[in-house]
């Protein structure tokens, strides 16, 4: 064999990804929002609103988040409606696989270890979705697959016809020692239901109520057939009313070790029958005792539909949906529930409609929302203003109480730093100023912007003694030597300049160890694709080859089919389709 292989989900392009390019963000402080006064002295008010192509916007956050994001919920569309007639199934597939790829991918760097991934999707691209998960992921990383019931009855075109959508949920990371996820660890249950209160009773027994309060019933004994027959499990236990020895029933073991049993009786733990005379003891499993909560089944229908969501659009614009499928707050808030706490980052990539943000702000979670449809400014952030405000009645405002308060940043993506003048030479962008230049690079270089109010020369730092200067000017051996002498031995600087003049970069090494010299824009030239602002996929444009009438059948069916492979190449890395919800 020539080399390992490994099994694994192949398409057409998987080999080729993008370079992205770190952009930096721009806030937008007429479109950003915040409460008039404080509510709680738990408000929130750094939440992130981002506007622009979801992929360099996960790019963008990437240096600051990395670890740091607890729960990722995205709804990524498939909408590529008849777009893809004269392409291969193969093709459309595998355009769609390398564009989530490349999100996936940046998305696990984004989680903490202790995040989760959760994905709705349908059943056009689940279980391709779930083997490409796997690999981004691990698949011992995979929680599992929850069924969310979206509308109340099939559609009247099909006669078997699907309620449905898939909940696709990874984790970040797992403890090899461990059965469980990380994030399964951190994992809260469910509040408890009446109706799983009403299986703990009060018992009569010969000797009265056990003072311990209400207690639920459980099997004491395990199925023997098949063999899972246990012989060390199999062995009398005295009932304490009758004086008799008991055995587990034919075809059965005991679920416990005789030390456990005799451990159960001597704590009054096991239930004998009204009258002390059943013939197998049941273990008492006391409410006190029991779980603070419910485990979360796989199967959800009782989170809302789409059509309740549609309503509640209906109810904050006054319009019929804008969107098709939007996801109602309670399922949101099932996912937002179950994966964080109160402070917890939760980022949707896809922020559609916004719900997202909007329940995450009404759970006092801290949010970031990405999104390059024009509705980011027709429906989220007015939808997001009624949040802040408290004029929201609906979706799960009642349910935690919401009351309105903290507020929202609104940023959108800075153009490319590299553009082309007007001969085709590299060039910084003229719309960028000193301190955008200075933080990009920063960025680019792996520095955290952060100029400092008492020296000119640190715009950022990588440690405590590690910074980085940015300048358009051609610096002098002369002002070097100043630069060296105030870093002083102790310290190191990255200095990015135009130019410098009077010693070569050898003999800089040698006369400044302290400095380390770079020129714009020649240090960042192969770093990116510079200049590709929209890694979404408009598949109305995609390019299909014509054959030529004249051409015979067969050579024109080849001339097609070579085509197809071609776009795939130039389409398998541009970007997601635009996002909906």
């Amino acid at each position: 064999m020539a080399g390992k292989q490994k099994l694994e989900l192949t398409w057409i392009g998987k080999e080729k990804r993008p370079k992205l390019e770190p952009r930096i963000l721009l806030e937008d402080p007429e479109k950003s929002y915040h409460a008039k006064h404080r509510v709680t002295d738990n408000d929130i008010f750094d939440n992130r609103l981002i506007f622009g192509d979801n992929l360099l916007a996960l790019k963008a956050l990437e240096q600051e988040f990395s670890g740091k994001v607890k729960c990722v919920f995205i709804d990524p569309p498939y909408n590529t409606g008849s777009a893809f007639a004269q392409y291969d199934d193969g093709l459309e597939h595998s355009i769609w696989l390398g564009l989530m790829r490349d999100r996936l991918e940046i998305i696990k760097r984004l989680l903490s270890d202790d995040g989760s991934l959760w994905i709705t999707v349908d059943d056009n691209e689940a279980h391709y979705l779930k083997v490409l998960g796997d690999e981004v992921f691990g698949r011992a990383n995979f929680i599992i697959d929850i069924s969310w019931q979206k509308r109340d009855g099939p559609p009247n075109d099909r006669k078997v016809g699907s309620v449905h959508d898939h909940i696709l949920v990874w984790a970040k990371s797992k403890d090899s020692s461990s059965k469980k996820t990380l994030a399964e660890e951190k994992f809260n249950l469910m509040p408890r239901t009446e109706k799983a209160d009403a299986q703990y009773q009060v018992f009569t027994e010969p000797t009265g109520p056990d003072p311990r309060g209400p207690f639920r019933k459980i099997d004491t004994t395990a199925n023997g057939k098949g063999g899972r027959f246990v012989q060390s499990l199999y062995y009398p236990v005295r009932n304490p009313f009758t004086g008799q020895d008991v055995y587990p029933r034919e075809g059965t073991c005991w679920r416990h070790s005789k030390e456990e049993m005799e451990r159960l009786q001597a704590e009054g733990r096991l239930y004998w029958g009204v009258k002390g005379t059943a013939t197998t003891p049941m273990r008492k499993l006391f409410k006190s005792e029991a779980k603070q909560g419910m485990s979360a089944p796989s199967i959800w229908t009782d989170c809302g539909l789409n059509q309740h969501a549609s309503s509640h659009m209906e109810s904050l614009f006054g319009e019929k949906a804008f969107f098709e499928t939007p996801k109602p707050e309670e399922l949101l808030y099932r996912i937002v529930h179950i994966a964080t706490n109160p402070g917890d980052i939760v980022l949707d990539s896809f922020a559609g409609s916004g719900t997202t943000g909007a329940v995450a702000h009404k759970m006092g979670r801290r949010w970031i929302m990405v999104e390059l449809g024009e509705h980011c400014h027709t429906h989220i952030i007015p939808r997001l203003k009624k949040v802040i405000d408290g004029e929201d009645k609906g979706g799960i405002t009642e349910a935690v109480g919401w009351k309105g308060g903290g507020g929202f940043r609104y940023y959108r993506l800075a153009p490319s730093l590299i553009v082309n003048d007007r001969w085709g030479n590299p060039v910084i962008n003229p719309e960028y100023n000193a301190a955008m230049l200075a933080e990009a690079l920063a960025k680019l270089e792996g520095f955290t912007y952060a100029p400092s109010e008492t020296h000119w020369w640190q715009h950022g730092h990588s440690s405590e003694r590690d910074f980085i200067y940015v300048t358009t000017q051609n610096l002098s051996a002369g002002q070097l030597q100043a630069l060296a002498d105030e870093v002083g031995p102790e310290r190191s600087l990255l200095v990015c300049c135009a130019a410098f003049h009077g010693v070569t970069a050898a003999k800089a090494a040698e006369r400044w160890p302290n400095l380390t010299l770079k020129k714009i824009p020649k240090m960042v030239l192969t770093r990116c694709e510079w200049g590709h602002d929209d890694y979404s996929l408009n598949v109305a444009n995609l390019p299909v080859a014509k054959p030529d009438p004249v051409e015979p059948v067969a050579q024109a069916e080849a001339s097609r089919k070579k085509s197809r492979k071609a776009s795939a190449a130039d389409v398998s890395q541009g970007a997601l389709f635009g996002e909906d919800e």
